[in-house]
């Protein structure tokens, strides 16, 4: 029976089925961090039990951690429990710790591709619905609930139904200036942020083959925006090529053994899906959020669609659009933005700040813009320094701040003050999602560095 890379994963890791009711599923790497792991491990206190497998989680800070002066205790003193009890239960129950200051740390969707931790064929979860980020290497990843942390924890298991299987094929060479992150919000904006509920995404065609890993990660990490349990991306050379060598691969032998399996890890020919869906590479340029879901995004050159145009009710659209302050048939190109946010685990890694540094280089930041250059990890920080980045970004007049989610959303000291609008490489642009009253235009670095230069919305083939 031919079955697709989705199915070859799942199976093989299902460990009950029950009729009529969710698989029990067994999981093989376990993220946690400060914000979504202290209620867990509550519970597992009041229940008086332990973690089962203590070598299959791994905890980071990162979520409201600051992004300044690191060296520093913590003054919120939410954020300062988390990070302790974070800390404090690691310790306890054997679980490797990367905390501030140590030379790991980062975002955890970040940081666990970085040091080998991720790996294909694996199943992983985190208490962080980005956890899609890690399906670029051929993995079953997805975000779960506070108690269903606590359930892996316990058991290292969870119960999932098995999600239906969609496979979205983008073919075609890309146009200049159009990154993994313009493909991924074309694709939200073609589907809706409804438009894959129930379904696990596989991403295939020309465009993700020619893409770099970072690159995958960028699309994996925006699947569940349009409402998808998880996204994944068949291995390939490039993949191993990126996995081998890193602190958490396997090693000689066990290189070869996983090696093996994981070139089994594809589709067969013929296999079916449930849904499938097809682009044109050619039809994709820079893309630019204009509302309040990451579905409302057009091509930078575009104007903001009437009511009538889009799915949805005419009422909730003008109350999205009263919200930032723009209005039907408006061009985007031109409007005036107040901060530039590159980071997060969706665009914090190294790949991003060149594609940043390309468009800032001999240029001068814009003066009335408000700049947070947020690293993902120590190790893409160290790369920004040593490519030179950090000098192009200086005589630029930017500011490289230290590693953290940061802007991404309002749980730490970096947020976006009412009414100001800032051009983020996040994922998300709910309304408050950069702090109470804050507006969000998502795009890619390319199109932040041209917005952080000219202080308006700007296409970035201009300045290329």
């Amino acid at each position: 029976m031919a079955n697709t890379l989705f199915d070859k994963v799942w199976d093989s890791h299902v460990v009950r089925k029950i009729k009529d009711g969710p698989d029990v599923f067994f999981i093989d790497r376990h993220f946690i961090h400060e914000v979504t792991s202290p209620v867990a491990f509550l519970g597992l206190k009041t229940r008086g039990i332990g973690v089962l497998h203590p070598q299959r989680t791994f905890a980071t800070a990162d979520h409201n951690t600051p992004t300044i002066n690191q060296h520093l205790p913590v003054e919120d003193p939410l954020s300062a429990n988390q990070l302790k009890a974070l800390e404090e239960n690691s310790k306890e129950h054997g679980i490797s710790h990367w905390g501030l200051g140590h030379k790991n740390n980062g975002i955890v969707h970040v940081v666990g591709p970085e040091n080998g931790i991720t790996l294909p064929g694996a199943t992983i979860v985190c208490g962080d619905s980005h956890t899609s980020t890690h399906g670029a290497f051929g993995a079953i990843a997805f975000g779960i609930g506070t108690s269903e942390v606590e359930m892996v924890l316990a058991t290292q298991c969870i119960m999932q139904p098995k999600p239906k299987k969609m496979v979205i094929n983008v073919n075609g060479a890309l146009g200049r200036g159009v990154t993994s992150k313009d493909v991924a919000l074309y694709i939200i904006a073609q589907l809706t942020t409804s438009g894959a509920t129930g379904y696990f995404v596989e991403y295939a065609g020309d465009v993700f083959e020619d893409m770099t890993m970072e690159g995958r990660m960028t699309v994996c990490n925006l699947s569940i925006e349009m409402g998808a349990r998880g996204g994944m991306i068949a291995p390939d050379q490039k993949t191993f090529d990126y996995l081998q060598g890193r602190s958490q691969t396997p090693k000689g032998a066990d290189w070869d053994r996983a090696m093996d399996y994981w070139k089994t890890l594809k589709t067969d020919e013929g296999a079916e899906f449930d849904k499938v869906y097809n682009f044109n590479a050619a039809d994709i340029e820079p893309m630019i959020t204009y509302g309040t879901n990451p579905g409302m995004g057009i091509g930078i050159s575009k104007d903001i669609p009437a009511a009538a145009e889009v799915e949805g009710g005419a009422a909730t659209y003008q109350k999205s659009l009263g919200y930032m302050g723009y209005n039907e048939k408006e061009a985007m190109i031109g409007k005036k933005i107040d901060f530039v946010f590159i980071g997060s685990c969706t665009n914090g890694r190294i790949e991003d700040f060149r594609a940043f540094a390309s468009i800032v280089k001999g240029r001068k930041k814009a003066g009335h813009v408000t700049a947070w250059l947020v690293p993902g990890s120590h190790i893409v920080e160290a790369a920004i320094q040593e490519e030179g980045l950090l000098d192009i970004f200086h005589e630029a007049g930017f500011v490289l701040r230290e590693p953290g989610c940061s802007a991404c959303l309002a749980m730490n000291d970096d947020k976006v003050p009412a009414g100001k609008y800032a051009v983020s490489t996040s994922n998300r642009n709910f309304e408050g999602r950069q702090g109470p009253g804050s507006r969000t235009l998502l795009a890619s670095p390319l199109v932040a560095a041209a917005a952080a230069v000219t202080g308006v919305v700007t296409d970035p083939r201009d300045l290329m």
